[in-house]
């Protein structure tokens, strides 16, 4: 242990970084969604096929899912944090640089396993530091991927009409590299990091099925039920306002930016709502409350734009908006949750409940993409808008 700090210094060490680098996860992985439709476009891609892409994702977010709990257990936060901080800045830099399918998808792959990587590592040092610390942070942990989010969304709204998403992304992924790759330096030494190293532990193997790992199975569907919902707003929202509504270039954008506006406002008054109201009654009604001021949303703009479409801007918004409200605690949720079932380590415990729900996060717009091609797109954005009420269902798994 670091002879000049105590571990109450170190955990506050560690959550000023930790605050940065869920920022740094909101605008990496977010960097490409206002820019969307030009890749598509750029690359002609149908919806299908975009949906396709997506699962290059989705493959890097299961295999970095897997990996990260053994990896946190066994070499501990500060050295997965140092590698998935440099792999997903390289995956926006390879999203802007694609020129083909293939391209696109391998670029996708990488930014998937460094963010699952960073994802669950970096919940697994913030149930630590609220330990060490003894207060309550994790929902504002992720209000700060929120606000990256948000501020990358509307930085490539905002000069969608004077910069390339070639120069966009590989400025954004630059960026990241130089600015964000210390913090992990400040992440909690080995020993106050819970990890074991190479000592056998129980808690650190756990079966696939049974009694003691149910809870986290019913946790990892419901957290996928609200990452799928977040995963298609956020790839899918550009599109079904440009390609739907027919809003223009940049203005196409605001779908994303007032779910990632609402979702700000939900995790920094998350910490608190979860103590007061407790954490499955805030899964419960965020799920269902958003399903359906979302879905009904999504009926009455899209046909109305025909003929009323600022009207019908304005009700997207407020869809996508109330969206965001209730999905914002919901990950910090279950993620709690998850870390406090007696007998399973908490990073362990994590990355099981994770590689279901980041998967759901990432696979999720590829099966929306295949439901357009079908279908439409307005009609298969129910499809999320389906799982997030079944997310507020399955909140009642939540025991904390």
């Amino acid at each position: 242990m670091s002879q000049t700090l105590s571990p109450y210094e170190h955990g506050i060490r560690a959550r000023n970084a930790l605050w940065a680098i869920f920022f740094f996860m909101g605008v990496v992985s977010m960097g490409w969604v206002p820019r969307i439709p030009e890749i598509k476009e750029a690359i002609g891609l149908t919806n299908s096929q975009l949906g396709l892409v997506f699962i290059g994702s989705t493959i890097g977010a299961v295999l970095g899912a897997q990996l990260a709990g053994r990896a946190i257990h066994t070499f501990g936060t500060k050295k997965v944090i140092s590698f998935a901080v440099l792999v997903m800045p390289i995956g926006l830099i390879g999203m802007g640089s694609a020129t083909t399918f293939t391209q696109l998808f391998s670029a996708l792959f990488v930014m998937g396993l460094g963010y699952a990587n960073l994802d669950i590592t970096s919940n697994t040092v913030a149930v630590e530091v609220e330990n060490l610390v003894n207060r309550k942070w994790m929902v504002s942990f992720h209000g700060f991927w929120s606000v990256g989010a948000f501020a990358t969304t509307v930085l490539g709204g905002s000069i969608a009409h004077f910069v390339e998403p070639r120069e966009n992304l590989i400025g954004v992924g630059i960026f990241s590299i130089i600015f964000f790759i210390p913090l992990s330096r400040y992440m909690l030494p080995p020993d106050l990091d819970n990890h074991k190293g190479d000592h056998e532990d129980s808690s650190a193997k756990i079966p696939l099925f049974g009694k003691k790992t149910a809870p986290l199975w019913w946790m990892g569907f419901g957290m996928l039920g609200g990452l799928i919902a977040e995963g298609s707003a956020s790839d899918w929202g550009a599109l079904l306002l440009k390609d739907s509504m027919g809003i223009g270039k940049g203005l196409n954008a605001a779908a994303f930016a007032s779910f990632s506006l609402a979702m700000i406002i939900a995790r920094f008054s998350g910490d608190w709502a979860l103590e007061k109201f407790g954490p499955a009654a805030i899964v419960r009604f965020g799920g269902y409350g958003g399903a359906i001021i979302w879905g009904s949303a999504i009926a009455i703009a899209v046909p109305l734009s025909d003929s009323h479409p600022l009207p019908a801007f304005i009700i997207i918004n407020i869809g996508f908006a109330a969206a965001g409200l209730g999905i914002g605690p919901m990950f910090p949720a279950f993620i709690l949750a998850a870390s406090r079932i007696p007998g399973i380590a908490p990073g362990v415990a994590i990355a099981r409940v994770g590689v279901t729900g980041i998967a759901g996060y990432f696979i999720g717009p590829t099966v929306t993409g295949f439901l357009a091609d079908i279908f439409s797109l307005p009609v298969a954005m129910f499809y999320p808008v389906a799982l997030l009420a079944m997310a507020g269902f399955l909140s009642r798994v939540i025991k904390v």
